[in-house]
């Protein structure tokens, strides 16, 4: 929400800034070659082989069935692995200073899960739920089985993803403010985990609000991202039941044709002047700092995630003219420049006035309303999911935006912009804030720890 989004985190719809902007290609942290299966000459038939064959030979080959297509393929191509594309070889790393899926670029697909502990689990449950989601975490973001191994029994991986590489796969760890009571670890709960207060906007579900723990994936690859939520429902058993679910889309990695801030389902360009981790005060706006006091050094170099399901009400809003929209957002839609003139990137003007004398961002534009400048420099990292749901029982499209921003301490960040955006926004009338969550993101996990370690072995 730092300001100048689209539709910034609160009153709307904050984007992802420069972490939204995806180069085309890239080189990954790992690779890997074919792994389909199939030997040459053999005449085993591969899922990727099949899909060549069908390229090769077009509707033709589908309709000659598995031998025709497979026998097209070997006449017409060189039975050789194919490694895989930059997006499927990318690999973020699990261990480090922070948790992954906080500054990683944008994802193609994710889903945010909360879970409630099962009647009867306490810390010592939760420990063992985060020593086995921390391990399998780590192996499937390298691109490895879920399982470690096993030939069989529950604990087997589903192969959902055997096909694919890494695909930028994240899996990050939050805890809600219940936790620390069904734990034992209350005083352990940090002040930044108060409820948020209510804002006019909200028309809260409270079955799909909060959770004891909240999990984000996101992953460049559908299955990817699906193999890592199934994964992480299955080692929930029996500490933890699902509370509720989320699916979220970005755009594709070299959909557009050069890197750039991505739009949300609105059409605008979504996500500018987001902070940037190259930025000397990034750090101690984004992640907690250590030291501050004993009780919640677990939470050094973690961070806070609000969650809110923006419901967009599109119906309405694609009845207004193009310039109307940019009226109410502040910026053009077709590059996201401020109304005040210039570029994406060009700081807004906020006092110029046009040859009538009326500002030429008006008062009550989202841009203005959650701009910094606005609001003692209140500043979050936005990084959110666009979704769709179908058609909602009023016959409208249930379709708008999963916003996930991550702060130091909500009490500077979401909470004041929202603030100010719920008395004014005009952005307001066209969204509807139906959901909402609070989590506590511990910091990365050293090697040989898991995520969670220092609070629940504290």
């Amino acid at each position: 929400m730092s300001g100048n989004s689209a539709i910034s985190g609160t009153g709307g719809v904050g984007g992802a800034g420069a972490n939204s902007r995806r180069a085309s290609t890239g080189k990954g942290k790992t690779s890997a070659g074919d792994r389909d299966g199939g030997a040459p000459g053999s005449g085993a038939i591969s899922r990727r082989r099949l899909l060549g064959s069908a390229g090769a030979a077009g509707a033709t080959g589908l309709v000659l069935g598995v031998a025709g297509g497979a026998t097209g393929y070997a006449a017409t191509r060189p039975d050789q692995p194919t490694a895989l594309a930059s997006v499927g070889s990318t690999q973020v790393m699990f261990h480090g200073k922070h948790q992954p899926g906080i500054t990683t670029p944008l994802q193609a697909r994710g889903h945010l899960v909360a879970f409630d502990l099962a009647p009867g689990a306490g810390r010592k449950e939760a420990a063992a739920l985060m020593r086995r989601w921390s391990a399998v975490a780590g192996r499937l973001m390298a691109g490895e089985p879920a399982d470690s191994g096993a030939a069989d029994g529950a604990a087997h991986d589903t192969g959902i993803a055997l096909d694919a590489g890494p695909s930028s796969l994240t899996v990050t760890f939050g805890f809600g403010r219940t936790f620390f009571e069904r734990t034992g670890l209350v005083g352990h709960r940090p002040p930044g985990l108060d409820p948020l207060p209510p804002f006019s906007s909200d028309h809260i579900d409270a079955k799909r609000s909060d959770g004891d723990l909240w999990v984000q994936i996101g992953a460049d690859d559908a299955f990817v991202a699906f193999h890592a939520l199934r994964a992480v429902q299955k080692e929930a058993a029996p500490a933890a039941r699902v509370r509720w679910q989320m699916n979220g889309f970005n755009r594709s990695p070299g959909a557009t044709a050069r890197p750039m801030t991505a739009r949300n389902l609105m059409g605008q360009i979504d996500g500018t002047n987001n902070p940037e981790p190259a930025e000397s005060d990034f750090d101690g706006r984004i992640f907690v700092p250590d030291g501050t006091d004993k009780k919640y050094d677990w939470l050094a170099d973690g961070s806070y995630a609000v969650v809110r399901r923006i419901r967009m009400l599109l119906d309405d809003w694609e009845k207004l003219p193009v310039e109307r929209q940019e009226q109410v957002i502040g910026r053009r839609k077709k590059d996201g420049a401020p109304l005040s003139g210039g570029t994406e990137t060009t700081a807004m003007d906020l006092d110029k006035a046009g040859p009538d004398g009326k500002l030429l961002i008006p008062d009550n534009a989202h841009a203005r309303i959650s701009s910094p400048e606005k609001n003692s420099g209140a500043a979050m990292l936005r990084r959110p999911f666009s979704y769709h749901d179908g058609i909602a029982a009023d016959g409208t499209p249930d379709a708008g935006l999963l916003f996930i921003c991550w702060q130091a301490d909500p009490l500077r960040g979401f909470v004041p912009v929202q603030r100010k955006l719920d008395r004014g926004d005009a952005l307001s009338p066209f969204i509807r804030h139906e959901a909402s969550g609070l989590f506590a993101v511990p910091g990365g996990a050293a090697d040989g720890e898991y995520v969670g370690q220092r609070l629940l072995e504290s």
